[in-house]
């Protein structure tokens, strides 16, 4: 593995970085304060349309996507320190660039596994921005971590799926642009084969039976930016058969193939998220006195940004690796380093937020900086796309197996 950036990534480094600095980060209090004047807080600023506008025109646009003819035609390895700029400011800079979950992922699915008169009616809009989606697998009655839990039930009736169930932590569903839900549940419940009891429909938001109920907190933060985390209702909502994605009896592998990257992608911006409040802790450590002498002199100061810069050196390389084994072996192929990294990235980064909230005192749980926020999403994600104990488990049988 060269550790070296190509020349391409190198180029759109330097143009999403000075992106971040001409654009991104002033737009950070001004999106704060127009949301404040929205009629509702689920609107878009303006400035976030400006900042859409402006990346798409300085072609910062669908990085993710690894398909040429659809996004960037990058690799994974080309697209993770991208995704870690971006991390930096992560409710602006992934959206203005339309690299936000849940759309990348729902994206990926359409560009994979859809059909053309599918990818015609929602991927092309998603790609251009002009709506937003959401995935709906989570459920409040269940434990989803297991996704065989699901009870949503999607049952042929002539040429119609009646869809039935309640979701909930449906990211991107508050937000009124939201289109269409890509929704799971059970075709099969009855099945032999608890993983091909599965399958995923398209469901647009206005069909009826279709109730948004209520926007879901994330530590009391309602994450507006993504088009918030709501409880949803499914009461016998009929679409047309040709509304199922894939096969029937397709959803578990359709998931599993969705989570791969999401998971990864998670774990790029979790390493801006690092290194914005490693910054943070640094310019309050030279900015503030305690006892006589600056922040920045005091010993356990010194060892919480080491431990800060050592962990995030290491995670990244884990990210890197298991990038480029993505692209070269496969998803399958990066398993382990997939789900190692969802269990390593997380954790560390809550450590490293806390230090740096810590060091700014009242100031790192006011609204004033960022370090609350980054907190909530990055604790967030010890449990998003599978909890961490999920992971250890199916990372241990495997090393197991070894010696079986």
């Amino acid at each position: 593995m060269d550790f070296a950036y190509d020349a391409r990534t190198e180029e759109l480094r330097a143009k999403l970085l000075a992106f971040m600095d001409e654009y991104v980060y002033p737009a950070e209090q001004v999106a704060h304060e127009q949301r404040a004047r929205l009629a509702s807080p689920w609107d878009t600023p303006q400035v976030v349309e400006d900042l859409k506008a402006e990346a798409r025109r300085q072609g910062l646009w669908n990085l993710f996507l690894p398909d040429a003819e659809h996004g960037a035609g990058l690799t994974n390895l080309q697209y993770a320190p991208l995704a870690e700029i971006t991390g930096r400011s992560p409710q602006l800079a992934p959206t203005a660039t339309n690299c936000a979950a849940p759309d990348t992922g729902n994206m990926e699915v359409l560009a994979q596994f859809a059909d053309e008169a599918q990818r015609k009616q929602w991927l092309e809009p998603l790609l251009a921005g002009e709506i937003r989606s959401a995935f709906a697998m989570t459920e409040p009655d269940v434990a989803s971590s297991d996704a065989t839990n699901i009870t949503t039930h999607i049952e042929r009736d002539g040429d119609e799926y009646v869809v039935t169930g309640r979701k909930w932590y449906i990211s991107g569903a508050m937000n009124p642009d939201c289109g269409i839900f890509i929704v799971m549940g059970k075709t099969d419940p009855d099945g032999e084969d608890i993983r091909r009891q599965q399958s995923m429909v398209l469901v647009p938001r206005d069909t009826p039976g279709v109730t948004v109920n209520r926007a879901m907190q994330v530590f009391g933060y309602e994450d507006h930016y993504h088009g918030g985390h709501a409880e949803v209702t499914f009461d016998h909502a009929r679409v047309p058969v040709t509304n199922l994605i894939g096969e029937e009896g397709g959803g578990f592998a359709i998931a599993q193939a969705r989570l791969g990257p999401g998971r990864i992608h998670h774990c790029m911006r979790l390493i801006g998220m690092a290194e914005r409040a490693i910054e943070l802790m640094c310019r309050r450590a030279v900015s503030r006195e305690a006892f006589g002498k600056a922040l920045a002199q005091q010993g356990v100061v010194h060892n919480w940004i080491a431990d800060a810069r050592v962990t995030v050196e290491q995670l990244r390389l884990l990210v890197l690796k298991t990038a480029w084994l993505m692209d070269t072996v496969g998803n399958r192929g990066a398993h382990t380093e997939i789900q190692a990294i969802k269990i390593a990235t997380p954790r560390a980064v809550v450590d490293i937020i806390d230090r740096a909230i810590q060091l700014h005192g009242a100031g790192g749980v006011s609204q004033d900086f960022p370090l609350a926020e980054l907190y909530a999403g990055a604790r967030t994600l010890m449990i998003a796309d599978g909890p961490d104990e999920v992971h250890q488990r199916s990372l241990a049988r495997r090393e197991i197996k070894k010696y079986l």
